[in-house]
C-alpha cells in the first residue's frame, strides 16, 4: 500500500484509521486522497496556503469527468471536516467550493421488439458447415441467455455443465459480482432453447468439457472474444448501431452488451402492473447487492423514448 508523502501524511493516515474505526470502507477512498496529497507536494503548500482559491485550482487540476472530480473533492472535504473536529484547523476551506455539474447518463434501452430482432438475427447467423455449426450455435445460445435473463456478460460464460437444472427449469449462478450465488428460474422459451442446445451439444461437443458453453480449446469455456463481435455485427444487421451522444449535460449511451441487462430490467418493470412491488423480486433475480440498485431502473422506464427523441433531434438538425 503506497503511503502518503506530503506534510499532511500523518493526518491523512489518522483520518483513514478513523474511518476504519467507524466501519467505513477505505479501498478507493485512499486513492481519492492520494491525488490531493500529490498536489500539495507539487504546490509546496503549507497550512496557510489552504484557501478557497487553492482548492479551486486543485479542482481544475483533477482529471476525469465531473462526477470523478466531485468524488475526489468530496473526499478532501471530508478530510478537512475531520481536521475541524480534531481542532487542527478552525474552518473547512472547501465548504463554499461548488460541485461541478454532473452529466446525467441515459443508457440505451432495447425495446422488446428490438431484442427479438437481435435474437432472430443471431439464429440466422449460425453457419451450416459442420465445423462451424456448433460453435455458432453455442454463441447464439449464450447470447440468448444474456438477453432473456438479464445476466451479466461473465455469468453465462462461467456456467458449469451441471449449473442448468433441466428438471426444474433453472440455472445456478455461483460467485459472480459481490461474490453472491443465486438460483434463478428460467422462462419456458429459454428452457426449450437450452434443452435443444444440450441435445446438439451431445452430438458435436466433447462431453468431458466441464462448461455449459464450451470453447474451442480442451476444458475451456466460451469467452467474450466470440460474444462481442457477434453483438456488434447484429447491431449493424438490424440497423441499431449508434454512437454515444452528449446533448447539453446528458449523455445518451451507445448500445452495449450490458444494455441487454438494463433492457431486461426496464422491460420487465414496464410489463408489471405495480413496479414497486416487483422490485424486490427483480433485485434477487438479477443478483443486486442492494434493493436500491434495482430501484434505479424505475428512472429508466422512459429511456427508450428519450433515445428515440435523440435520434429525431439529430436527424432534424442534420437535415436542416
Amino acid at each position: 500500500m503506497k503511503p502518503f508523502e506530503s506534510f499532511l501524511a500523518s493526518e491523512l493516515e489518522k483520518f483513514i484509521d478513523w474511518r476504519e474505526n467507524m466501519g467505513l470502507k477505505n479501498r478507493n477512498f485512499r486513492s481519492f486522497l492520494r491525488h490531493f496529497d500529490h498536489y500539495v507536494m507539487a504546490s509546496k503548500a503549507g497550512w496557510n496556503d489552504f484557501t478557497p482559491e487553492f482548492f479551486l485550482k486543485f479542482q481544475r487540476n483533477v482529471p476525469g469527468q465531473n462526477r470523478t472530480v466531485n468524488i475526489k473533492l468530496s473526499a478532501v472535504q471530508g478530510f478537512f471536516n475531520y481536521l475541524v473536529r480534531q481542532e487542527v484547523v478552525d474552518d473547512n476551506p472547501l465548504q463554499d467550493i461548488p460541485a461541478r455539474q454532473e452529466f446525467r447518463f441515459v443508457p440505451f434501452i432495447f425495446s422488446p421488439a428490438e431484442v427479438n430482432k437481435l435474437l432472430q438475427s443471431s439464429q440466422q447467423m449460425i453457419r451450416k458447415k459442420e465445423n462451424r455449426f456448433f460453435r455458432d450455435y453455442t454463441v447464439a445460445t449464450a447470447f440468448m441467455l444474456l438477453a432473456r435473463c438479464g445476466l451479466r456478460i461473465s455469468e453465462p460464460l462461467k456456467l458449469a455443465g451441471h449449473s442448468y437444472r433441466a428438471a426444474e427449469g433453472s440455472i445456478y449462478i455461483r460467485k459472480t459480482k459481490f461474490h453472491k450465488d443465486r438460483l434463478i428460474p428460467l422462462p419456458i422459451t429459454v428452457v426449450r432453447e437450452l434443452d435443444n442446445y444440450l441435445a446438439v451439444r451431445k452430438r458435436f461437443s466433447d462431453q468431458e468439457n466441464p462448461w455449459l458453453f464450451p470453447g474451442i480449446f480442451k476444458d475451456k469455456g466460451l469467452t467474450t472474444h466470440y460474444i462481442y463481435p457477434l453483438f456488434y455485427q447484429l447491431l449493424n444487421d438490424i440497423g441499431i448501431s449508434r454512437k454515444k451522444r452528449i446533448i447539453g449535460t446528458t449523455i445518451f449511451g451507445a448500445p452495449t452488451v450490458h444494455s441487454l441487462r438494463h433492457s431486461f430490467a426496464v422491460n420487465t418493470l414496464k410489463q408489471t402492473t405495480n413496479p414497486q412491488n416487483a422490485l424486490p423480486v427483480l433485485s434477487a433475480y438479477m443478483g443486486h447487492r442492494k434493493y436500491t440498485y434495482t430501484a434505479l431502473y424505475l428512472k429508466m422506464t422512459n429511456a427508450e423514448q428519450r433515445n428515440n427523441l435523440v435520434d429525431f433531434n439529430l436527424s432534424h438538425c442534420e437535415g436542416s
